[in-house]
């Protein structure tokens, strides 16, 4: 595989790169990478494994290559902290509980000390904690070269290292939120780099469809309500009735969520009634948004502050303005690359408007002409048994080459799958507790030690319910997590910690979570993981490929299905001692003629639908005199 890459690299060509769990895909890119890219930028699916490559896996590359490279880590600005902002938290006194005033205390030592000003150095203080974004910038409140602290500014001294290093280690966020906003420092390291090398490049086609798409919500409205009463009360008291001035632009936001009586909606717009409140109080929003502008306007002069306010307002009216107006050519068509889908979804509180592409293929397309350079895309779930094209489409890598390497692993000795027998329709409204039933005298065969694995927070709440009715019932002693109740690595770390746990997670545990040994030996996955349908944007891709005479179920729901279990199984066996039973309880696996090709798409374990051999697996015997199965 290294040398694969390593051609391309030279060559400055474009390669697809498949590797099973196990190949050590990251060294085999990384020695390459060090060796002979030039100045090379490397992005990876979370801010985690950015970190983890940044102080784990190039240190041991580089120090075994001797490769005298430079490294930066470049992250979002909302990582660093802001001294502008910081100062002003600290001076305001705004914070109203004890905890939130603890932790200011830690952040203003911490920037005394720190040399990066990232919060991930600052373990005492959540990541998720509130009192982050009172003292971190974003793009609309940063001053900018006018800051008096730009000098000292953590964003810029991350950007200016990121532009001297040889390797930049970014994630796919910030990647693809600079080729859209230009806001993250990657735009100016794009023109010199020679080699970019996507990992976890599965995700690319999800965040490049969020940031290639726009959207804007009724609470960044209110948010800036809020500030321009702070500020205009702050530098022009005498200006204006502030509070008047907001007050009918908070209540046309509110009102505009108030179109949707239901707590949480997705609509294609075409799905909106032409009766319903919702267009007349869009068009009250804007013109109401407007009249705030104004005001801003004539006192813009009095502060840097209420400038930015008004930079704001301008760029909310512009956003909602796009919103119900696609740009079109001269002759009245859409070009492809603008080819949108408009949707609305209601939350509890807020409703935000999304304009998403059709397709990211002519877009990233267009991002990757100009100077020719190697890009690496590399994953271990990017084929369908060995066929790359839904993964090549998607992303407009057509023509490119591609290739796979297996995992080292003897999954037909170390896993099984099993798929129980007499389990309901998925739909059905039993289903989870069908599944529990299925799974308890599998959790007990494996003393715990279990993902339980859903495709929606509905049915992790449920089996979280049942599975601590059933423990304290049966007495069993195995510590239950479950997702939301604690952040996601400190889940994983008591998991692990305790060694017979049962951990119940959605979408964020299927991927990018590592546990080895035997901490881990079984994985349940309630049901395969199709996109919800009613999913706006699936509905309008399935019909864009129906026009083209496809098969939008063959052709993008499946594929999609495979590549996102692939990620979940992938969880089981991480290592070449590791032992384990993949569970899948859905009963299409078997019904369905396309359940066929999931399960040819997976690991080659053995397979079994009785319950018994499953549970025998787990009897230290079965271990390796019984291969032949």
């Amino acid at each position: 595989m290294a040398k694969a890459i390593a051609q391309a690299v030279a060559q400055r060509q474009t390669l697809i790169a498949e590797a099973g769990t196990g190949t050590g895909k990251t060294f085999a890119y990384l020695v390459p990478a060090l060796l002979w890219g030039g100045k090379v930028i490397l992005s990876t699916g979370t801010k985690n494994l950015q970190d983890q490559l940044y102080l784990r896996d190039i240190p041991t590359v580089r120090k075994a290559l001797s490769a005298p490279v430079s490294v930066a880590l470049l992250k979002g600005r909302a990582n660093y902290v802001c001294h502008f902002h910081l100062e002003r938290t600290l001076q305001n006194g705004r914070l109203t509980s004890r905890e939130d005033v603890g932790y200011l205390r830690e952040i203003s030592r911490f920037i005394k000390t720190t040399t990066s000003g990232d919060k991930a150095e600052l373990s005492k203080v959540p990541e998720s904690a509130p009192v982050w974004n009172l003292v971190t910038s974003t793009r609309d409140t940063c001053l900018g070269a006018e800051c008096q602290y730009y000098q000292d500014c953590f964003v810029m001294k991350a950007r200016k290292e990121a532009q001297q290093a040889d390797v930049v280690v970014v994630n796919h966020h910030l990647f693809f939120a600079d080729v859209a906003l230009k806001d993250t420092g990657v735009a100016e390291l794009l023109p010199s780099a020679n080699t970019i090398i996507f990992d976890e490049a599965h995700q690319l086609p999800e965040t490049a469809t969020l940031f290639f798409g726009e959207s804007v919500s009724t609470s960044q409205v209110l948010e800036l309500c809020r500030d321009v009463l702070a500020e205009g009360l702050a530098h022009a008291r005498d200006g204006a009735e502030w509070a008047k001035v907001v007050a009918p632009v908070e209540r046309a936001a509110r009102d505009l969520r108030l179109a949707f009586p239901q707590d949480v909606v997705r609509l294609a717009v075409n799905q909106i009634a032409p009766s319903s409140a919702f267009f007349p109080a869009l068009e009250t929003l804007k013109e109401e948004l407007q009249g705030m502008t104004a005001v801003l306007e004539n006192q813009a002069e009095r502060a840097e502050t209420i400038e930015q306010c008004r930079t704001r307002a301008v760029e909310l009216a512009t956003r909602l303005e796009r919103w119900s107006a696609p740009a079109q050519d001269g002759g009245g068509k859409v070009p492809d690359e603008q080819e949108r889908v408009l949707w609305v979804e209601a939350f509890s509180s807020s409703l935000q408007l999304h304009q998403t592409p059709l397709s990211i293929a002519p877009i990233f397309s267009k991002q990757r002409e100009g100077s020719p350079r190697a890009w690496i895309f590399t994953s271990a779930t990017l084929a369908v048994k060995n066929d790359f094209n839904h993964y090549a489409s998607q992303m407009g890598l057509w023509n490119e080459k591609a290739q796979s390497w297996p995992s080292p692993f003897d999954y037909g000795r170390q896993g099984l799958l099993y798929v129980p027998e007499n389990l309901p329709q998925p739909n059905s409204f039993e289903y989870t507790d069908a599944v529990i039933e299925a799974a308890l005298p599998m959790i007990e065969a494996a003393g715990g030690r279990a993902f339980l694995l859903c495709t929606t927070i509905r049915a992790v709440n449920r089996a979280a319910e049942r599975l601590r009715e059933e423990f304290a019932k049966r007495n069993l002693p195995f510590p239950l997590m479950v997702q939301g109740e604690a952040g996601r690595t400190e889940l994983l770390d008591r998991f692990r910690a305790a060694g017979n746990a049962v951990l119940i997670g959605s979408q964020s545990f299927w991927e990018g979570v590592d546990v080895r040994g035997d901490a881990l030996s079984l994985v349940i996955i309630d049901k395969l993981p199709f996109a919800p349908p009613d999913d706006p944007v699936l509905a309008a891709r399935i019909e864009a490929l129906e026009r083209k005479g496809l098969n939008g179920f063959v052709h993008h729901q499946l594929p999609e299905t495979i590549i996102n279990l692939k990620q979940g199984a992938g969880r089981l066996i991480r290592d070449e001692t590791d032992r384990g039973v993949l569970m899948i309880c859905d009963p299409r696996l078997i019904s369905k003629p396309y359940g066929r090709r999931i399960w040819q798409s997976l690991p080659p374990f053995r397979r079994t639908r009785d319950a018994a051999v499953a549970r025998a697996f787990f009897e230290p015997s079965q271990d390796d005199d019984n291969n032949g199965q």
